[in-house]
């Protein structure tokens, strides 16, 4: 191992430290399963922010988005602008009414929670349908994470595929296992902030190489014109209007997004959830535009061209070669913070709705505080053990696995929950109607016109109309619709 790897991983060696130490605080303040599944209901609205945006924007802010704008150009803005508006959308119109809800509906610890407590009609099927969809696109959206890791070590260190994987879930295991929620969230605020500096001077530092702006857009005009052009898809074609609709649609999947909306139910109270909104929609526009940014100044940068495979490697390898060891390690351990700060969340969301919504609801009613934080603990080394097993592909894309488990989120929950929120008529077979239908119109839609259209778009569509129709077939009854109203305007008294 030469001089500039063992600076490397000194700053790794010095960051798992930190995040460990943040792990061993949290388990200290962890007392029963509320402490450790929403931190007892006590976060900050910056912590809040930070965290639910860190959670947000896993390895692919860092691999995955920079690899897109290194070979679509400007054509990736159509998938950072639906980002950007899906934030805005999910903090101004689901964060406070779930907040509230959440709590009027007997304090729920989890979505699945939420959910069968919000509807009278077969609550039982829809607790354990909504935790099967949690535990099965988790799973998924778990490997992405360790397929970023796995390339990160792999990358920088040279050790084999398998072996980066395992070090990326050792590392998060750590201190998820055993400080919970509160030591998800704090360590998501450093490693948010931690992310929003690396996307800051590495764009930064490669437009100074290029002689600024107009130096930059200049080589860019010499090494491929198409990429100035938002029309542009990467793959030598133009986007149409449905790769320009699947880009954006990525925005429509904030609201069915477990790991972000625990951050709503956690906030310590709804007058806090406006000051949480702006900074984490500055800290989402801050951290897109440097990813953007990456990857268009390393299409300029960077000879030979990456290949393919490769072009999720862009910002790492622009790292190594525009800063010293030491700062290098500092930027390179932002990947492993964007992996980590989502990860952990996926884990903990898997975690609590195994114990919460299946194992105290089917298997043991009656057991105490302290089985209950053990079982969420082994739960994470359950989950953890599938996602290793689904990232061991080394050819696996990271934004792809996102994309897919992104989709089965967003049309299963997304409509289901907004529409819990906002329309009291709505039944609990409308709900149960909504999430199959979305999540099934994904599973089919990904594996027979994938890549057509975002399965995300008929997802959404499928599941919407299935609610509506369904919940008008077999209405809500009026005793529900009663404490909806109630619990809304019992909120606004105080």
């Amino acid at each position: 191992m030469n001089e500039r790897t063992l600076l490397i991983a000194l700053a790794f060696a010095v960051y798992f430290a930190f995040t460990w130490w943040i792990g061993w605080i949290a388990y200290r303040r962890t007392r029963d399963l509320a402490d450790y599944i929403l931190g007892g209901q006590r976060l900050g609205s910056g912590v809040a922010a930070l965290s639910a945006s860190a959670s947000d924007m896993s390895g692919w802010l860092l691999l995955g988005l920079p690899g897109l704008a290194y070979a679509a150009g400007l054509g990736s803005l159509w998938l950072a602008g639906g980002l950007l508006l899906g934030t805005w959308l999910n903090w101004r119109f689901v964060a406070k009414r779930l907040r509230i809800l959440g709590t009027a509906y007997g304090q729920a610890l989890t979505l699945p929670e939420y959910l069968a407590n919000r509807f009278e009609e077969g609550a039982i099927p829809l607790r354990l349908l909504s935790a099967g969809v949690t535990l099965l696109f988790f799973s998924i959206y778990t490997a992405s994470g360790l397929v970023a890791g796995g390339k990160l070590f792999a990358s920088v260190f040279g050790v084999p595929y398998p072996l980066a994987v395992a070090l990326t879930l050792l590392s998060i295991l750590v201190y998820t296992a055993i400080g919970g929620f509160l030591a998800v969230s704090w360590t998501d605020v450093f490693q948010g902030l931690l992310m929003a500096l690396a996307l800051i001077l590495v764009p930064l530092v490669a437009l100074s190489q290029l002689g600024g702006i107009e130096g930059s857009l200049a080589h860019l005009q010499e090494t491929d014109p198409r990429l100035l052009a938002p029309w542009y898809n990467g793959q030598g074609q133009a986007l149409g209007t449905l790769g320009i609709l699947s880009l954006a649609a990525w925005g429509l999947g904030y609201f069915g997004q477990p790991h972000i909306l625990a951050r709503f139910q956690a906030i310590a109270s709804p007058d806090r959830i406006a000051t949480a909104r702006q900074i984490a929609v500055g800290w989402v526009a801050l951290t897109l535009a440097g990813a953007m940014l990456t990857g268009l100044t390393g299409a300029s940068l960077i000879a030979p061209p990456l290949t393919p495979e490769s072009r999720e490697t862009v910002f790492i390898v622009l790292v190594n070669q525009l800063f010293p060891p030491l700062l290098a390690g500092v930027m390179l351990a932002a990947i492993l913070a964007a992996i980590m700060s989502t990860a952990d969340s996926q884990l903990l969301v898997c975690s609590s709705t195994f114990t919460e919504d299946l194992y105290r609801t089917l298997l043991r009613r009656q057991a105490d505080q302290t089985e209950l934080v053990r079982i969420g603990r082994l739960a994470v080394v359950g989950v953890s053990a599938i996602a290793f097993a689904i990232a061991l592909d080394p050819d696996s894309l990271v934004l792809e696995l996102v994309a897919y488990a992104w989709a089965g989120f967003g049309a299963a929950f997304g409509p289901t929950l907004v529409l819990s929120l906002y329309w009291p008529r709505m039944s609990g077979y409308g709900a149960l109607a909504g999430i199959l239908a979305g999540g099934l119109t994904v599973l089919i839609w990904h594996q027979l016109a994938g890549g057509v259209l975002y399965e995300i778009v008929p997802g959404i569509l499928a599941a919407t109309l299935a609610i509506i129709l369904v919940s008008r077939w077999q209405p809500a009854s009026p005793s529900a619709i009663a404490r909806f109203s109630q619990s809304l305007s019992s909120s606004n008294r105080h």
